[in-house]
């Protein structure tokens, strides 16, 4: 991957979590490995989460659903507030988690839909309770 890719990418992730939030969220990913956080920025953030066919709300939506599905609770977190602020709403994100239960279980519903609740409520005592509405 080039630099350019690498910074579309770190521009794209900026603008899904908040200008504010970026560092400490490139921290996480390195903290782990630089590298790991060269290949999340540039890859997911700079390939496709900025590819044209699908809108951010609507990436998001899908991916939250995709990772309740397959039990990914460490990246739904980030996921469910990357949705609000790419203009998901609660009720949304709540009804996601409906077709999570039909197609991959009531506990992996129920597992992601108890984590999506925590950011609910960060969110609203950050005072960011009007996000995705």
């Amino acid at each position: 991957m080039n630099d350019e890719q690498y910074q579309r990418g770190v521009d794209q992730f900026a603008q899904m979590v908040g200008a504010e939030n970026i560092d400490a969220l490139r921290e996480r990913f390195s903290s782990l490995s630089p590298d790991f956080e060269r290949a999340v920025m540039g890859v997911v953030g700079g390939e496709i989460w900025s590819r044209p066919g699908l809108d951010l709300r609507t990436r998001s939506l899908c991916s939250i659903a995709l990772l309740a599905g397959l039990g990914r609770i460490s990246a739904l977190e980030l996921n469910v507030e990357m949705a609000l602020n790419n203009g998901a709403t609660e009720e949304e994100i709540v009804e996601v988690f409906f077709q999570v239960a039909a197609y991959a279980g009531f506990a992996a519903a129920w597992d992601g839909l108890q984590r999506a609740n925590v950011v609910f409520e960060r969110m609203k005592a950050r005072g960011t309770e009007e996000l995705g509405d």
